[in-house]
């Protein structure tokens, strides 16, 4: 693997320590605080939410750390980046999927879906097309574990990635409300 050229593999948990780093820097970078999101116990048990729910988690890995110059000036710091550190590389990008019926309670209901968590990018790493192409992994993943439609949702606050999955063929279908967040659901064929 040639130095920041994302190689996408399953989990391995080896990686816990870096997933909730990245969870957390990607977060507090979109202006949310992370200890204010609900539901996010699955990332601290990701073996028994995804993989043992008959979903995948996927996480892409850098052969080396960003260097100062492809950091952000405003928030990567070495410490940040060193947390993201796994047994074959520095974490840049992840996310997973899960049959609908093991999602969150709160989640729409659609037998046969797939719904998209944590689809997160390391800020530094942002913009080189990690996210396109850990998405399209997830895709396929999902479509050969016999998915026909991913679901997603996201914040509003996260304006980057309200574009991200419209821009990936992902169609608005609705809106609500968790706590202090507006959501809004979309959902792809396979």
């Amino acid at each position: 693997m040639d130095a920041n050229e994302l190689s996408l593999r399953s989990y391995d948990p080896r990686d816990d320590a870096a997933v909730w780093a990245l969870h957390e820097w990607a977060m507090r970078e979109t202006g949310v605080d992370p200890s204010d999101i609900p539901g996010t116990d699955d990332l601290r048990s990701v073996t028994a939410s995804y993989l043992d729910s008959g979903g995948a988690f996927v996480v892409g890995v850098v052969d080396d750390e960003p260097s100062p110059d492809d950091r952000s000036p405003d928030s990567a710091s070495s410490r940040e980046v060193d947390e993201l550190a796994t047994h074959d590389g520095t974490l840049a990008a992840m996310g997973g999927y899960v049959p609908n019926e093991a999602g969150h309670g709160d989640e729409r209901d659609r037998p046969g879906a797939a719904e998209l968590h944590r689809m997160r990018v390391a800020p530094p790493s942002q913009r080189r097309g990690y996210g396109r192409a850990l998405l399209d992994d997830l895709e396929r993943r999902a479509a050969a574990d016999g998915f026909e439609t991913l679901l997603a949702t996201t914040s509003t606050r996260q304006s980057a990635a309200l574009g991200f999955y419209a821009n990936r063929g992902y169609e608005r279908v609705a809106t609500s409300a968790a706590g202090a967040y507006e959501l809004v659901h979309f959902e792809k064929e396979l």
